[in-house]
């Protein structure tokens, strides 16, 4: 067994041991921080088979930007851990089920083995023979010319997505207090202090008699 075999079973097994914790710990916190592991195994996976630009762009989109986000927005709420875990052994043989097919169908894949793939082979649609050239320029030769289409589905689907969540955020609340930005740049002095003049509750003493009371405090 050569070292590139070595280190891919070593990032393998500490990726499958992350994304068993990610499931079972009872902290989301620790949940979160077990699937930025997992994701770090996984772009060294990716190294190893020669694909720096996927590697890399796993560890910018997903740890850098998407798990950090997770991971603020889950120490920010006050998630109730009891309601999480209601209903879990309710759903418990349906989620076996269907993890057990997965493992299934991979292992069949994986036992069934890969063709070689080494040769020289021509890239679909353009007529010429990927040697000797970045796997970020094929990437790009391929998704901007054979994948088009659904790129720009894939595109219309996340914009579409984009747009539904503000949508839903922004969306009027009667149980919820929400001050408009707008109107707080529009406001004048004049809205912020208003002097309302209102009658004594208590007539005002006479002279003589705010003298005599004067003195008895001084005395």
């Amino acid at each position: 067994m050569d070292v590139k075999t070595g280190l891919f079973y070593v990032f393998a097994t500490v990726l499958l041991l992350a994304a068993f914790r990610v499931i079972t710990t009872r902290n989301p916190v620790h949940a979160v921080l077990f699937l930025v592991l997992a994701f770090f195994q996984a772009s060294m996976i990716w190294m190893l088979l020669e694909a720096e630009f996927l590697a890399i762009t796993l560890v910018l989109v997903y740890v850098g930007a998407v798990m950090v986000l997770f991971l603020f927005v889950v120490m920010m709420l006050d998630i109730n851990l009891d309601g999480v875990r209601e209903g879990f052994w309710k759903h418990f043989p349906l989620a076996a089920v269907v993890g057990v097919v997965i493992i299934v169908e991979m292992s069949a894949v994986l036992l069934a083995g890969f063709p070689n793939n080494n040769a020289p082979v021509a890239m679909a649609g353009l007529g010429q023979a990927v040697v000797e050239t970045s796997n970020t320029k094929a990437l790009g030769l391929l998704m901007y010319t054979h994948y088009l289409y659904p790129l720009e589905v894939a595109a219309a689907i996340l914009l579409v997505g984009m747009i539904a969540a503000i949508a839903l955020t922004l969306r009027h609340r009667k149980d919820v207090k929400a001050v408009n930005p707008a109107d707080q740049v529009r406001v004048k002095w004049a809205d912020r202090l208003v002097v309302v003049k209102l009658d004594a509750t208590q007539p005002a003493p006479s002279a003589p008699a705010a003298a005599t009371a004067l003195e008895e405090k001084k005395a």
